[in-house]
């Protein structure tokens, strides 16, 4: 089993409803290099949908998604 890479940065955006954890997982990696890795950790339901959607329509990776009690994680490799 490959092991998931190690987040160059981390985005906490539990508390937000959307569209807040999107704009601000876009915001975050319109500042990072081609190749980082971002992960979000979100506990608003909706998240899971609207990241993997995001992701898919700005061509960036979406690495792994996972939850852990009420939190969903996700890491994104921003490729463009």
């Amino acid at each position: 089993m490959e092991k998931s890479p190690r987040p160059d940065k981390v985005l906490d955006a539990r508390g937000l409803t959307c569209p807040e954890p999107v704009l601000r997982t876009a915001a975050e990696v319109g500042g990072m290099a081609e190749g980082e890795v971002l992960e979000v950790i979100a506990d608003d339901p909706a998240s899971e949908e609207d990241v993997r959607s995001w992701a898919r329509r700005t061509e960036n990776e979406l690495l792994k998604v996972w939850k852990t009690g009420k939190d969903f994680h996700f890491l994104i490799r921003k490729t463009s």
